[in-house]
């Protein structure tokens, strides 16, 4: 997959929700290639990667408001001038949508808006990626992958916000970004389930994997026959970096919509994803809820075709690679490990596989 990261070296570069999993993953991946990064975030809970890595030192500037915050988003956005903005602050858990299912409208539905207002007023040269989700489809459980083109919907309130999201994407394109003279190029990414060292978000299987056994805690699962399309976090990242750049000379590519994530092989359940991650701790007890009043789909597949066609992007790692990346990353936080050079060692040894 060769390409040339070392593009983004001096360049300012503003990543939104900075603070979260993902976001700091991606900081220090620019910050790898030698961009100035900026963040702009609620702040960060205190246990998180971005304490883990000791973010804040690998960040030009940050600026911690609420993204519904157009006014201050504005001013924001003004002083950094950024040549490319990634767009991942969101309310991003599915179960939180169903306690609080205004707040993860607003957030993301209001907050996505903000984003595309600021850079339709934007007066300098960007390309803009939003990222979404794979929830933003209409999941009628098809054992086909669903692809760019297939229709949004949403059950409940997150996937609902996250197709939300899309179209009103697909509204600012094709009214303000395709004109030719706009200084915006912009695409929206859906990407997979993602796993990796670093994520402690309530209600996900990996994470909740670590904090019980970690404690010698049997693991409850809720859900263990729901199939999702699970691949690293550095997968969909390197991604969206290849994607991003493509951008600059590839003009048939803005205004799109991409999925990321593994093969129809690679689809795995719960259970299957748990086993094979129970195989590097010492304690890995587990047990089945069966009364379980949390349903979730138990079907979700994406077709990566057209982000393959596009600019020859897939998934690199093998199966029994992710889950040692994100094991050994656990661990070794857990022994105290300096984590932002376990964490940048990662990103090297990612890299280097990418790039071949």
């Amino acid at each position: 997959m060769n390409v040339n990261f070392n593009y983004f070296k001096n360049k300012r570069i503003l990543i939104t929700g900075h603070s979260g999993f993902k976001g700091t993953w991606m900081v220090l991946i620019l910050k790898f290639f030698g961009a100035e990064v900026y963040g702009i975030s609620l702040k960060p809970k205190n246990n998180s990667m971005y304490h883990s890595v000791k973010l804040n030192k690998s960040i030009k500037k940050e600026f911690f408001i609420d993204i519904r915050n157009k006014d201050k988003l504005i001013k924001i956005v003004n002083f950094i001038k950024p040549n490319f903005i990634f767009h991942f602050a969101a309310q991003a858990l599915v179960k939180e949508s169903f306690v609080n299912p205004l707040d993860t409208i607003s957030t993301n539905v209001l907050g996505t808006s903000n984003i595309l207002e600021v850079a339709r007023l934007f007066k300098h040269k960007c390309n803009l990626v939003i990222v979404t989700s794979d929830k933003c489809y209409k999941n009628i459980e098809q054992i086909w992958g669903y692809k760019e083109i297939d229709e949004m919907g949403g059950n409940e309130a997150y996937s609902a916000s996250k197709a939300s999201c899309e179209i009103i994407i697909n509204a600012y394109s094709k009214s303000y970004f395709l004109n030719k003279n706009s200084n915006i190029k912009i695409v929206s990414v859906r990407a997979g389930n993602v796993i990796g060292g670093g994520d402690w978000s309530e209600n996900r299987i990996i994470p909740d994997c670590v904090k019980s056994w970690k404690k010698n805690k049997i693991l409850t699962l809720n859900n263990p026959n729901s199939t999702r399309p699970w691949q690293h976090v550095l997968e969909p990242l390197f991604g969206y970096l290849k994607l991003a750049l493509a951008l600059n000379s590839n003009h048939s590519l803005n205004g799109e919509a991409f999925n990321f994530g593994p093969n129809d092989t690679k689809s795995k359940n719960v259970r299957d994803l748990v086993i094979m991650f129970k195989k590097n701790w010492k304690y890995s007890k587990v047990k089945i809820n069966k009364n379980n009043k949390f349903k979730e789909q138990n079907l979700l597949k994406l077709d990566c075709t057209k982000v393959f066609k596009s600019i020859n992007w897939r998934v690199i790692l093998k199966d029994e690679e992710m889950i040692e990346y994100t094991s050994s990353w656990y661990l070794n936080d857990i022994q105290g490990s300096d984590m932002l050079n376990f964490t940048n060692d990662q990103i090297k040894q990612y890299y280097e596989k990418f790039i071949f």
